[in-house]
């Protein structure tokens, strides 16, 4: 296996990953084992799951016999990449087909807010596969206990268990939730003497921003300094002045803390699907393995996203690689500005400067009816989705550009 799923804890073969990638992040997340810069706890987490049978929590059913004398069974490796180990793959992870359910009650919540309590309790071990089986039957890693007062992110936290925070934070525990008594997990882990924890805690506060920084810049902030954020620059500032390019920062400001969140994550789900596409593409035989089968040209929708929020997202494929780099610019300035209240664009010595301007680029002012802008969307009939090019020139980072 080259690749790994960071949210179902197995390493899986290039076959499967294409077939994960066009899942979407929200089903599986995946990231090249060597290609890819690792958080060492992180993969630390996703060897000890996959070490300890995490794949059973996902086939939990195939292993009853019965399933085989019923018919069900595994895709075998013979079989061809679609439909077969297609289906069976999105049958294991997008419908849970095979994950052990619990006897049915009436009420839906009561179980999820026991299971819930299960995980608040169960991550003070070190038992990785249980925590993951309860998040896979719909434990919540940001659960407040009513009674306890705090999050099994403070208890994994109190423990010491950094394996078991990050196996949270990934399935979207807050390391900045505040206990009953105002304390957070970074809190906890300073106060129990878990100084790696807690410095991976403050990663994991600032992983989307941080993350955006890295695409444009490659550099990360020195959290342990106390910077928090690296605002990058474009090189050529002539080309950020288009009056569009003003009016979608200026929309960008008007949004609520709410909208501004949402766009942010749809940001950083298309850098993560274009870093991972650079990837994918590096690393590939392409005369076998890239065909347009495994092409993952804009994102895969996500159900519990509105139409327009999908229609969105899959519009962020169409920014070329300046505009887009202006879109990420905007948003770390107005995460700063959101989070600290300083409208000012950074210091100098956490400002990074994009060296090679992409004037091979159209800027901004040159475009048509068809202008980006951050509320555009795509029509569902749109027929230019269908024909997006994936080449490397239009998905790889700018990381390379800078000095």
């Amino acid at each position: 296996p080259s690749w790994a799923s960071v949210n179902r804890g197995i390493l899986i073969c290039d076959e499967c990953c294409s077939v994960h990638r066009s899942l979407g992040r929200h089903i599986s997340q995946v990231r090249h084992l060597k290609h890819t810069p690792w958080p060492p706890t992180l993969l630390q987490m996703v060897e000890t799951l996959y070490n300890n049978g995490a794949n059973s929590i996902w086939e939990h059913s195939l292993l009853d016999p019965a399933s085989i004398m019923s018919g069900r069974r595994k895709a075998n490796p013979q079989d061809k990449v679609h439909p077969n180990k297609a289906e069976f793959i999105r049958a294991k992870y997008q419908m849970l087909a095979f994950v052990h359910r619990l006897p049915c009650r009436d009420d839906d919540s009561v179980t999820a807010k026991d299971l819930s309590k299960q995980l608040h309790s169960s991550v003070r071990t070190g038992n990785l596969e249980t925590c993951l089986r309860l998040l896979s039957l719909g434990a919540q890693a940001n659960f407040f206990h009513p009674e306890k007062g705090n999050t099994p992110l403070h208890v994994a936290a109190k423990a010491g268990q950094i394996l078991q925070a990050e196996l949270l934070a990934v399935y979207g525990a807050d390391p900045g939730t505040q206990d009953s008594s105002g304390k957070t997990p970074i809190d906890y882990a300073r106060q129990g003497g878990h100084r790696e924890l807690a410095e991976r805690l403050v990663e994991v506060q600032y992983e989307l921003t941080d993350r955006l920084a890295f695409y444009l810049c490659g550099r990360r902030p020195d959290h342990q300094n106390g910077q928090h954020f690296i605002i990058p620059q474009m090189a050529d500032s002539s080309l950020d002045l288009s009056e569009l390019a003003k009016a979608a920062k200026k929309k960008l400001q008007s949004l609520s803390n709410h909208l501004f969140e949402e766009l942010a994550m749809d940001v950083y789900d298309e850098v993560d699907r274009r870093e991972t596409d650079a990837v994918w593409l590096a690393t590939q035989n392409h005369s076998t393995l890239v065909t347009e089968t495994t092409a993952v040209p804009f994102l895969p929708v996500n159900p519990e996203y509105s139409s327009t929020r999908n229609q969105g997202r899959q519009k962020l494929a169409r920014f070329n690689a300046h505009e887009f780099a202006t879109l990420v610019i905007d948003i770390l300035s107005d995460a700063k500005r959101r989070q600290q209240g300083n409208s000012s664009s950074g210091s100098k010595d956490n400002v990074e400067l994009i060296l090679k301007a992409i004037g091979s680029q159209p800027s901004l002012e040159s475009q048509d009816n068809d202008q980006p802008d951050y509320d555009s969307v795509a029509s569902d009939e749109d027929p230019d989705l269908e024909t997006l090019p994936s080449k490397a020139s239009r998905q790889k980072s700018l990381g390379k550009d800078v000095n």
